[in-house]
């Protein structure tokens, strides 16, 4: 079994705000657990995607243009913002509306691409992997190694390779797992600045509602 250093802090990071549109090295698709999310803070903050019976397992928080080394963030860009049907439209991958909102507006504008080539590039990239079942079938909330996690995502996937896969943690929990990405969405390997997964024991996994 796999032993790998904690997933490093947000705040200690490097990005940059303003970066020109398109320029960028790679893509880190991050999905969100959603159980766990709404357990740590969608909950309080009444989030639509923690509505009971949604059924809303691995989510996509966003697909995020990469470096080498660190990210660009918040580009100027001369695309049009999207409408609200488009966001709503990506309501059902990832969890609302708003979210979507968000994630063209600090990563999407970076990609260069138009908001509709954006949503339409996410969706693609969700729908390339295959998300793994045998989460979905827990009945109650366990305990287990986030090793274990990334196993599942790796056994799920066989074309996907341990470097190209991370699965970080937020207070004792799963949070996400990152699949790495190039501008094709052609599986790659994921750079030290993305790569650095969780490595709790007894990492805690909410059951899908």
């Amino acid at each position: 079994m796999r032993w790998l250093v904690m997933w490093a802090a947000l705040a200690g990071a490097a990005y940059a705000d303003g970066e020109r549109p398109g320029d960028f090295d790679y893509y880190v698709m991050a999905l969100s657990w959603t159980p766990n999310f709404c357990a740590l803070q969608g909950d309080a903050k009444g989030y639509e995607q923690c509505d009971d019976g949604t059924g809303h397992g691995w989510v996509l928080h966003g697909l995020w243009p990469q470096y080498e080394d660190g990210w660009p963030a918040n580009c100027p860009s001369n695309e049009r913002n999207p409408s609200k049907g488009e966001t709503a439209a990506m309501a059902d991958i990832m969890g609302s509306s708003g979210l979507a909102w968000y994630q063209w507006k600090k990563h999407g504008r970076c990609s260069g691409l138009s908001s509709t080539e954006y949503f339409d590039l996410s969706r693609e990239a969700y729908e390339s992997v295959s998300r793994p079942e045998v989460l979905r079938k827990l009945d109650k909330a366990v305990a287990v190694p986030a090793s274990v996690i990334e196993e599942a995502w790796l056994e799920a996937n066989p074309a996907l390779k341990p470097d190209m896969v991370t699965v970080t943690c937020r207070d004792g929990r799963i949070a996400e797992t990152r699949i790495c990405f190039s501008k094709g969405l052609v599986p790659r390997y994921c750079s030290t600045k993305a790569s650095r997964d969780c490595t709790l024991s007894d990492a805690l996994l909410d059951p899908v509602r």
